[in-house]
């Protein structure tokens, strides 16, 4: 059995006419630790709602309607509101995707992980070693331990969600969920917090749901694709691509396409523009290309199909 083990999960909200509509049916997953999956999909697709049921932390209009969710070697589908916490507590953690829902904006950074320090320890602990723990807790995730006086909207986007892993890195969680992680951040802050992610990783699982392909397709051995609320597939970001090989065709722009030859992106070439299509026939003179994740996600969520 591995360590984190989603079976057949099914998850549905009530709507205001008191019917109930899936978020999503059909969700397999099997973990190790060390292992980083990526959900991702298009937006209502599923993926905040599979988080949620794996963390029991659903709205009350949301309920799991069928599979299980077994956490090493403990089920959690069902268990009472205070077994869950205190599981959450010792195990799991999740980030959501604005961190400054989880920040007090009037309390300073040290004082918000020191408070966080106080809560998960039963045992009364001196101002020096908290201090301490909160330096160990932000240096973990790359924060300067001098930036601890600083207020939530004195640091940039990045910086805040780094502050919110450190908080759930209070009791070394052995499964880290975040929820579009890098949704806001520029550039640089997403490498950073992708080479974040690869050292989180190496003692842990983490998962990513994100509709961001390029932060999940250098890091993630795994990747859960959702379509309509349903599994579509859970492979290996290679397996994925592999399945779009030869099919994947650079033409220059103006390039008249038929209807099976779909248009994934465009691009500036040393030519002039570039359009990158997906089809079984090529037109003439197109040129084939390596498939890469970005052109699964747009043929399977633009177009409906591979």
């Amino acid at each position: 059995m591995s360590f984190l083990t989603v079976d057949n999960l099914q998850v549905s909200y009530k709507r205001e006419d008191k019917k109930r509509a899936y978020a999503v049916q059909g969700v397999n997953i099997a973990l190790e630790k060390r292992e980083t999956l990526g959900i991702i999909g298009e937006t209502g697709a599923g993926k905040t709602s599979t988080a949620l049921a794996i963390m029991g932390l659903l709205p009350s209009r949301g309920r799991v309607d069928a599979g299980s969710v077994e956490l090493d070697g403990t089920e959690l589908i069902g268990l009472n509101d205070v077994s869950m916490r205190s599981i959450r507590g010792a195990k799991m953690a999740m980030i959501f995707q604005n961190p400054m829902s989880s920040l007090n904006p009037t309390i300073n950074i040290e004082r918000q992980i020191a408070e966080g320090i106080l809560l998960h320890n039963a045992e009364k602990q001196s101002r020096e070693r908290i201090s301490a723990r909160v330096d160990e807790l932000l240096t973990l995730v790359g924060i300067n331990p001098i930036m601890k006086r600083s207020y939530p909207h004195e640091l940039s986007g990045g910086m805040r969600q780094r502050v919110g892993i450190a908080q759930a890195m209070l009791n070394d969680p052995k499964l880290l969920i975040l929820d579009e992680p890098t949704a806001g951040l520029d550039p640089r802050e997403r490498v950073r917090f992708r080479n974040l992610i690869h050292s989180l990783a190496e003692d842990r699982i983490v998962i990513l749901s994100t509709h961001i392909v390029s932060d999940i397709e250098t890091i993630a051995g795994q990747i859960v694709m959702l379509r309509d609320h349903r599994l579509f597939c859970c492979d290996s970001p290679a397996g994925i691509c592999g399945k779009m090989k030869g099919r994947v065709f650079e033409v220059p722009a103006g390039t008249a396409l038929e209807e099976n030859q779909f248009l994934l992106s465009e691009r500036q070439g040393e030519q002039g523009t570039v359009l990158r299509i997906f089809c079984d026939t090529p037109p003439r003179g197109a040129v084939p290309v390596t498939p890469g994740l970005e052109d699964a996600f747009l043929a399977i969520y633009r177009e409906g199909q591979v």
